[in-house]
């Protein structure tokens, strides 16, 4: 109820009640960033409200010297209208008349500058936006060899503009909204108007305009949790990427794209488990390149699910291994079991990736190396480890930074941590439960009423072919069924 009322105060004609309204609410005189610049443009006061660091200073430069340029002018003195006057003065593209106090803070607190004129109820909001940030560049988790080196910033003008570049139809989208009672951030959501389904863009808007929040000064993970409201399910259901030129790609296709301001990455909606394991570098290769490339990262993600659990069951039960492999066994034996071997290893590896991030750059490769060599090799010389499970547990982890989706290499070593616990304890059915219990698990996510191993189950044939073998651009002309378009080709269909 409070803030329907705040929404219902118009701006006061009498400009000394708009100052007191800005120091009573929003700290004008407290807060030295927040400042306003009075001016007497003939004979009517003028106030320009700002915010320091947030606004381009040059620009309003220009401003203020085209305002007070009326007073030079004679033809203007003749009894003319004061705020027509003002508004063909400022020389800027974008300039949006607004009509309530709350509008009027939002504008301000959000970089722009609101001029008003003393008599009138109506403001001035004029786009002059600075916001600190760097210039795009490649993002480090998605790097290619060959390719565009313009990512994502934090900056959501930028995000949008750069993926205009690519796409330069009239039919795209950016709807703009702002989320949090208190942080107000901007959120925008992208689409194709002629391809996307109505009914996801309608979901997806009905759920950002339903956030209740102070904040999400976490930006797209908040977002990602108040829309899709997963709990504990370790999978990741949007995918983020920090590419422009995948996010176009998903847009062509029929993907719903969310920008969320202060965030490098987008939100990529709806995506399945498979989504996860597309890297852009497949596409920056012939298709027999990239169709080996994802094999091998298929293979890759395999072994970081499997590889420990069916190596400590054939340790468990050597029968099950012919006997020209029996080799594949520890050849020694400690007094620690093997599967405490194995958790320590891998949660150690863990304890390194984790020291990796905190540790400045020149030193996170040194610290890689004594890890790898000192600490790995003086374990096994103690008896803490045998050699095979080094060997084992860094092929799985090799696995895990195959998988292009950082979240989905989380969830699967969750996932085998727990298959090693299972198979410690039922051994052969403890392996095939579990596993079968795993596989039912994914068959039952839904992400925004997306099954998320589509095409696999449900079994589509034709787009299962296509995750299978990288398929040339030419020859893919129909969009993903899954995303109900309503448009289902991508080229005209000859």
């Amino acid at each position: 109820m409070e803030k329907q009322n705040k929404n219902m105060v118009h701006i006061y004609d009498d400009i000394e009640l708009v100052e007191k309204y800005m120091k009573d609410r929003v700290g004008l005189g407290t807060s030295f960033d927040l400042g306003v610049r009075k001016l007497k443009v003939l004979k009517k006061d003028i106030q320009l409200y700002y915010v320091n660091g947030l606004c381009d200073s040059v620009l309003i430069a220009e401003l203020l010297e085209h305002l007070l340029f009326l007073n030079d002018t004679d033809r203007q003195k003749q009894g003319s209208n004061i705020f027509d006057l003002v508004e063909n003065q400022l020389v800027n593209q974008s300039v949006q008349p607004i009509k309530t106090m709350d509008e009027l803070v939002d504008q301000v607190l959000s970089g722009l500058i609101v001029i008003v004129v003393d008599g009138y109820g109506t403001g001035f909001a004029v786009d002059v936006r600075s916001y600190p940030g760097r210039t795009p560049q490649e993002p480090d988790t998605e790097k290619v060899v060959r390719g565009s080196r313009d990512g994502f910033v934090e900056n959501i003008i930028i995000n949008t503009a750069i993926t205009r570049r690519r796409i330069r139809d009239e039919r795209l989208r950016f709807e703009i909204m702002k989320v949090g009672e208190r942080s107000k951030t901007d959120i925008a959501i992208g689409y194709l108007e002629d391809v996307a389904d109505p009914d996801l863009v309608d979901i997806i808007r009905k759920e950002l305009h339903a956030i209740e929040a102070d904040g999400i000064t976490m930006a797209d993970k908040s977002v990602e949790e108040f829309l899709l409201k997963q709990g504990y399910n370790p999978y990741p259901l949007i995918r983020y990427t920090e590419r422009a030129d995948v996010a176009a790609t998903h847009i062509l296709e029929g993907h719903v794209i969310i920008y969320v301001d202060t965030s490098p990455s987008v939100i990529i909606t709806p995506a399945t488990f498979f989504h996860h394991l597309q890297h852009a570098e497949e596409y920056r290769q012939s298709p027999i390149v990239g169709t080996f490339i994802r094999w091998i990262r298929f293979i890759g993600v395999l072994a970081s699910l499997f590889f420990l659990p069916l190596w400590f069951l054939v340790t468990l039960e050597p029968s099950l291994l012919p006997e020209h492999l029996a080799f594949i066994g520890p050849n020694e034996r400690t007094n620690i079991p093997i599967v405490v071997q194995l958790f320590i290893a891998d949660l150690g590896l863990e304890f390194l990736r984790i020291a990796a991030i905190h540790t400045p750059t020149p030193l996170s490769t040194a610290m890689g190396l004594i890890a790898a060599v000192l600490i790995g090799q003086i374990a096994i010389d103690v008896g803490l480890f045998v050699p095979e499970v080094i060997l084992y547990v860094s092929v799985a982890a090799i696995g895990n930074f195959a998988t292009p989706s950082y979240e989905l290499g989380i969830a699967n070593k969750i996932v085998r941590l727990v298959l090693l616990i299972v198979v410690a304890f039922f051994h052969t059915p403890g392996f095939i439960i579990g596993s079968t219990l795993y596989l039912l698990f994914l068959i039952n996510i839904r992400t925004l009423n997306v099954p998320y191993l589509w095409p696999f189950i449900p079994f589509y044939p034709k787009a299962l072919a296509q995750i299978i073998v990288r398929r040339t651009v030419p020859s893919s002309k129909i969009r993903p069924s899954h995303l109900h378009p309503q448009n289902r080709y991508k080229q005209p269909n000859e």
